[in-house]
């Protein structure tokens, strides 16, 4: 008889108990498996409706205290009545005169602020000469307040748009540039000889090592930086070297007591800096899907 014929061996009961023993492993991972998935969407649909519903639980507070007059409405007007000027300004167009001039400040501004504070950040961090000789000038120039700049950049260059673009440039710069320093000296040095172990030199090492290693600092640094501009091209709006921006409707608004319009110029603030830093926080997850569990 051909040995295809022939009766395979009889297993062992130890055989077949460590097989049962494999599977019932391989069932309760799966299983463990699973309930780690849904518990973490558990947990996200739950911050979804933390997020959602704090908001609104906190604007009828607001909106029933006005109306009770626990708090002066003069001063805090019902939301209902500040979204109804806000639709208002909308079909006028009041509203865009002014979010458009801030939107462009910023994305100018801030955007050439931050690429320009970035590619300076990364070459410091990556040159000790070239830290050494900018180090210490960065760092002195850095505490000034960016607010008490502006009327050196009103007397040279006038009541123009580019003083604010460079108000907001400069802003963005120094913090970009601070996190792209901290990043690059943060990167691990074993990762560092690894990369010349693997004959990474040059613009290899910075391509696929230096630069890889800084970004999570430098997307920190480009949430911090978005508040930081939001505030800055706020301020300089609310200067008379302007006439048009949320900042400039915030205080016109101010000086005419109008609350209504005040309060529609600082939710539109507060709604351009969440977007854009939603937009970061997305675009670091893209960007670098090794950090999307944290």
């Amino acid at each position: 008889m051909s040995a295809s014929h022939e009766q395979a061996p009889a297993r062992s009961p130890q055989a077949d108990a460590a097989d049962a023993t494999l599977s019932r492993r391989e069932e309760r991972t799966l299983e463990a498996a699973q309930a780690q998935r849904r518990h973490a969407r558990a947990l996200s649909t739950r911050d979804l409706v933390l997020s959602i519903s704090a908001p609104i639980v906190l604007v009828l507070l607001w909106e029933i205290s006005a109306r009770a007059l626990i708090i002066d409405p003069r001063f805090f007007p019902p939301p209902s009545r500040i979204l109804t000027a806000g639709i208002e300004m909308a079909r006028s167009g009041e509203l865009w005169m002014h979010t458009g001039p801030t939107l462009m400040r910023l994305l100018v501004g801030g955007g050439l602020g931050a690429i320009s504070g970035i590619a300076v950040g990364l070459l410091m961090g990556s040159s000790r000469a070239l830290n050494a000789a900018l180090g210490p000038l960065f760092s002195a120039l850095y505490p000034l307040p960016k607010i008490a700049i502006f009327p050196i950049l009103l007397m040279i260059f006038g009541p123009t748009e580019l003083p604010k673009i460079i108000a907001v440039f400069i802003t963005t710069f120094f913090v970009m540039q601070i996190a792209a320093v901290s990043g690059v000296w943060a990167i691990d040095k074993k990762l560092l000889e690894a990369g010349t172990a693997y004959g990474a030199t040059g613009f290899d090492r910075f391509r696929f090592v230096v630069l890889p290693g800084a970004m999570p600092f430098v997307f920190s640094g480009l949430r911090t930086a978005t508040g930081t501009a939001v505030v800055v091209v706020t301020a300089v709006e609310f200067t008379g070297a302007s006439t048009t921006g949320l900042g400039y409707l915030i205080w016109n608004s101010w000086q005419l007591f109008l609350p209504e319009k005040l309060y529609v110029g600082l939710v539109v603030i507060g709604i351009i800096g969440a977007v854009l830093t939603s937009l970061i926080v997305h675009s670091e997850k893209l960007l670098l899907p090794w950090r999307r569990s944290h």
